[in-house]
């Protein structure tokens, strides 16, 4: 069994405020941070020098470090002694969600409604978004050349549906929208739409900066529902940003959990990426270069060489978590007949031979081991032959970085909703499952 904490319902709690504390990738990375810092982790900048002679927040001694880059977090944790060709375990994830996100030019509107521009982040249930008050979140770029995360986290937002009396065919046809037309929020009443009284200069006053002072923005709605448990018993977990903030949590609490294990014989990592959502190919993405150059970058900075960075990368495990489809009771037959995930039964190892996830045999192994290790049950996810499979970080990781990586996660139903659900176990028993592959 894992010699760290073992997880409990407690930390199904815990997911539900990180959550609610994370309803953008840039709020999501530093509710990681801020949870390392707890366990003793330190922040270290890319633009430092990574060398023995730098001052208290060194990338070269022992202990927690970690990187933020916008919307992206990679920790690891050296152990006392680990040589330079210390292999890394790393749990890979990613912190965006499909939303709605603001335009450069937010302000419109029509007919004496006043409308906020967006445009569709990834691949959202476009329907989950209708008739839900929203709250705006995100990141503002200042003058000073600085950043300012904001959480507008009351009812400031809505895409209203078009009433059944026009549109009577929406039962024989379906709810037909059109991305541009119909997904443009409302958010109040004024005839003359103009940055004056605009979504900006709105911010700036919430804020209490200088009219001006704003000059770019990354923002997107979140839905403001809390998450909850729900169910007779209270057997499930209803909320926003599961895929894949639930993934994140674990990571984060797994790192935490080992990093004060007594003998690790791995370097454990977390690699939570943004953009996984739209392709990866980001400076935050998992298909960009900020894991392979903090990882080298940590090796030299503890005075290896070329030589163990190759070393280290070759004995280098990744378990790329990402959540998954639990079979859905109302539509089995989309499902493979012979993989029907269950919610609260555990993680599952997700396999396409096609490589949209990066999984083989031995990667199997891995995993199978670290959840023996850990008491955890796990199942296997293989998408129906007559349906085309999604992808995860995990291919981009095995391939961009050679290292062995395999495809986990949690079965969810209503994956890309504005509202997800997921088993009240299954987050705690995921973090079991990862510490104990974090500790090797």
């Amino acid at each position: 069994m894992s010699s760290a904490p073992r997880f409990d319902r407690g930390h199904t709690d815990d997911l539900m405020s990180f959550l609610a504390a994370a309803p953008s990738p840039y709020h999501a990375v530093a509710a990681a941070a801020e949870r390392l810092e707890k366990a003793g982790f330190r922040q270290v900048l890319e633009t430092d020098a990574w060398d023995a002679g730098t001052p208290a927040a060194d990338a070269a001694g022992t202990g927690g470090k970690y990187v933020l880059r916008g919307g992206a977090i990679i920790a690891w944790y050296v152990p006392e002694g680990a040589p330079p060709h210390t292999p890394f375990r790393i749990v890979g994830a990613h912190t965006d969600s499909p939303n709605l996100r603001v335009k450069p030019q937010p302000d419109m509107g029509a007919h004496g409604w006043r409308q906020i521009a967006v445009e569709i982040y990834g691949g959202p249930l476009l329907n989950s978004w209708l008739d839900r008050d929203l709250g705006l979140a995100g990141r503002l770029s200042l003058r000073d050349g600085t950043t300012r995360l904001v959480n507008i986290d009351r009812p400031l937002l809505r895409v209203p549906q078009l009433a059944i009396h026009m549109d009577r065919s929406i039962h024989e046809k379906g709810l037909q929208l059109d991305k541009q037309r119909h997904m443009q929020p409302i958010w109040g009443l004024g005839g003359d739409v103009t940055d004056e009284g605009g979504l900006i200069s709105f911010l700036e006053a919430e804020l209490g900066f200088a009219a001006g002072e704003v000059l770019g923005w990354d923002l997107m709605t979140h839905a403001l529902e809390a998450p909850a448990y729900l169910g007779r018993d209270r057997e499930l977990v209803a909320g926003p940003r599961m895929d894949n903030l639930l993934s994140v949590h674990a990571g984060t609490a797994a790192l935490a959990a080992v990093s004060a294990s007594p003998a690790l014989g791995y370097i454990p990592v977390l690699a939570a990426f943004d953009h996984e959502e739209n392709g990866s190919q980001a400076d935050s993405g998992a298909d960009g270069p900020l894991l392979g150059n903090v990882l080298e970058r940590s090796v030299f900075a503890r005075g290896g060489t070329y030589e163990d960075k190759a070393r280290a990368f070759a004995g280098t495990v990744c378990l790329s978590s990402d959540t998954g489809h639990a079979v859905h009771p109302n539509y089995a037959e989309r499902h493979d007949p012979t993989h029907h995930p269950r919610v609260n039964n555990g993680p599952i190892l997700k396999v396409n031979v096609n490589q949209r996830y990066a999984t083989d045999g031995s990667g199997r192994a891995v995993f199978a081991a670290a959840c023996e290790k850990a008491g955890v049950p796990w199942q296997t996810f293989v998408s129906n032959n007559a349906m085309p499979c999604g992808t995860t970080i995990g291919p981009i990781t095995a391939a961009r970085h050679g290292i062995k990586t395999v495809d986990i996660g949690v079965a969810i139903l209503s994956m890309h909703s504005a509202r997800e659900l997921c088993g009240a176990k299954d987050p705690y028993l995921l973090a079991n499952a990862l510490t104990a592959f974090l500790e090797g």
